[in-house]
């Protein structure tokens, strides 16, 4: 059943052209989710409110490196995606390369993107796309504590030798 969640972009945009022939709103969030912790859970909760399917696309390990540290991320692509499946409110999983999903909203055509409100609609990549087609961003509180960098640091801190 998890398996069948993780999806490839094609799959993925075949699936989503079905779901809305059939009325079902699309919405779409991404991120490196390399330790899923609350916060991650959290916004993915809130995430799913805003449409009936709920994809997710996951940088993939060469961008995490780019984007964060070249000692990220701690759990390759494959697993976190599996993570993410495993939750009720996630639809679809899928993953993408490049270090924004740019390329990927202008694929598979979400109906609403949604970011953390750390974010300004008009700095979230895609919004432009989105709205474009008459598509919708929306933005969810941010979780304040929560940070894989801030987990990572805690860790060292409290088990350094």
């Amino acid at each position: 059943m998890l398996y069948k969640k993780i999806k490839s972009h094609i799959a993925l945009k075949q699936a989503i052209d079905k779901l809305k022939k059939r009325g079902k709103k699309i919405a779409f969030t991404n991120g490196c989710f390399d330790i899923l912790h609350l916060g991650h859970v959290k916004y993915l909760e809130d995430a799913k409110k805003f449409g009936d399917i709920l994809i997710v696309a996951v940088n993939d390990d060469d961008s995490v490196k780019r984007l964060k540290t070249d000692k990220r991320p701690i759990f390759p692509l494959k697993d976190r995606m599996r993570v993410l499946a495993s939750l009720s409110n996630v639809d679809c999983v899928t993953w993408f390369k490049e270090d924004t999903p740019a390329e990927i909203i202008r694929f598979l055509k979400p109906d609403i993107i949604i970011k953390g409100a750390d974010y300004k609609i008009k700095d979230i990549v895609g919004s432009d796309t989105v709205k474009s087609y008459g598509g919708k961003v929306k933005r969810i509180k941010y979780l304040k504590g929560y940070s894989v960098s801030g987990i990572i640091n805690r860790i060292l801190g409290r088990y350094s030798i």
